[in-house]
């Protein structure tokens, strides 16, 4: 029998633009508050890095709260969508915050750029995160809507990362460059997600409780204690954790070094657009035809095929990095895409397919904390990336306010770039190889028919 389909195109669209929002701000800091600390405001790498480090040892925490929040919550608009709409008006205030450090002495500066960067990543952007990536599951039971969501939501999520990253350099010049380009930078993305996750969460509508526990009897509320144990039994939910926190985690580098390898490797900033363009591209079009793969061969047999072809893609682009061959580098980001984007697409769905399994097995249905690893998984993948790259480019000497870098700080930007990269691929081929949820959950269903 078909699967009953709950949502529209239009609702679809409206959730995906979510994304945008979300990397405004996401893309935004991710890329460039390192180069704004380190070449603007003259801040240390290493400091910064540590600093971000220390932020997100807070992040695990709140992810967890946040998550256990948005199970609790019954309002009018359902349990995720009143936090996604109001946590983006923190997310907007605090990134602007982020951009506009005052000239109060370094130490100050360190004291300001922590504790607004804990604010907008551990209290606003988790809030936001969860309920956004929570309503996968709370407006659809339909599995390959799920993974519609998912490839859609990954696909604005990809082009806004473009523009950012395509954009922000020449926007931050044309207003002034300095410390005035930033704040107005920042500005300007902050309204615009402002707006565009406005509209995203009054396109799409949750499911009553009853139809998703598929029974009339209102599940009663699990504290965060209870709730933890449930979650930490299902071996699944674990690895897609850590498989968010590795993909994060080396985009937190990739992009944080990206401006710098393209600014003193082939001194030419404006490249970071066009390098960024081969990252994403090819993603884009695959996650087009992701659900229609997926619904043909099955997440599991998709994901692995592409990681096989990463492992090789990746290989190559180390090799060509440190010989700073352009063209060849170009060409095997192109190709990584292609292998990549399915298991992308596929995050949320199967996040879906983790939290159906924790209720087949243990009759607790907890999108909001089950869906906390993907907050979790990008913001502190993202932050150990972001850090792991500051403190890489302190230990080989970078200095922002310098003309010209050491050369072991130039070799420090390649092998951040670069290596980094293929040894997270590895470790990520490994976990989607044990990540067979859906044989899971079709097996527990014939064997409790």
């Amino acid at each position: 029998m078909e699967e009953r389909k709950y949502l529209k195109w239009y609702n679809k669209v409206g959730y995906g633009i979510g994304d945008v929002a979300a990397n405004c701000s996401y893309g935004l800091v991710t890329s460039f508050v390192l180069i704004y600390l380190t070449n603007t405001v003259g801040l240390n790498a290493g400091i910064v890095g540590t600093l971000i480090m220390a932020s997100k040892l807070l992040d695990g925490i709140s992810d967890i709260i946040f998550g256990m929040i948005i199970d609790r919550t019954k309002t009018k608009m359902g349990k995720a969508r009143p936090w996604m709409f109001g946590a983006q008006f923190g997310v907007s205030i605090t990134m602007i915050m982020l951009f506009a450090i005052p000239d109060m002495g370094a130490n100050m500066q360190y004291v300001y750029f922590f504790i607004v960067y804990t604010l907008m990543n551990v209290i606003f952007y988790t809030a936001s995160n969860i309920a956004y990536s929570s309503l996968t599951s709370l407006t659809t039971k339909n599995s390959n809507e799920r993974v519609q969501l998912g490839s859609i939501r990954f696909i604005f999520s990809l082009l806004t990362n473009l523009v950012v990253a395509t954009a922000t350099v020449g926007l931050v010049e044309a207003f002034g460059g300095g410390a005035k380009g930033w704040k107005t930078v920042a500005i300007i993305f902050s309204v615009a997600a402002l707006i565009i996750n406005t509209i995203s969460v009054f396109s799409i509508k949750e499911l009553p409780e009853e139809e998703l526990l598929g029974e009339k009897k209102i599940q009663e509320k699990v504290s965060l204690a209870a709730g933890i144990k449930v979650i930490v039994k299902n071996k699944y939910y674990l690895m897609i954790l850590a498989i968010y926190v590795l993909y994060y985690g080396m985009m937190g580098v990739t992009q944080t070094v990206g401006i710098y390898y393209m600014t003193y490797v082939f001194e030419q900033p404006s490249l970071l657009g066009t390098f960024t363009l081969a990252t994403l591209l090819p993603m884009i079009i695959v996650l087009a035809v992701t659900p229609a793969l997926v619904k043909k061969k099955g997440m599991y047999k998709i994901i692995n095929l592409g990681y096989d072809g990463a492992i090789l893609f990746r290989g190559l682009f180390m090799v060509f990095a440190f010989m700073a061959n352009k063209a060849l580098m170009l060409i095997t980001l192109l190709l990584n895409g292609f292998c990549t984007g399915p298991l992308v697409g596929s995050l949320n769905a199967l996040i879906s397919e983790s939290s159906d399994y924790t209720y087949r097995t243990q009759k607790q249905r907890l999108d909001g904390m089950m869906f906390s690893c993907s907050s979790f998984g990008i913001k502190v993948g993202g932050g150990i990336g972001t850090a792991a790259a500051g403190w890489l480019l302190a230990a080989g000497g970078f200095d922002g306010q310098a003309a010209v870098q050491a050369a072991s700080a130039v070799n420090m930007i390649k092998v951040s770039y670069a290596v980094v990269p293929f040894a997270v691929v590895v470790f990520m081929k490994l976990l989607v190889k044990a990540l067979k949820v859906e044989e899971a959950n079709k097996n527990w269903d014939a064997e409790h028919k």
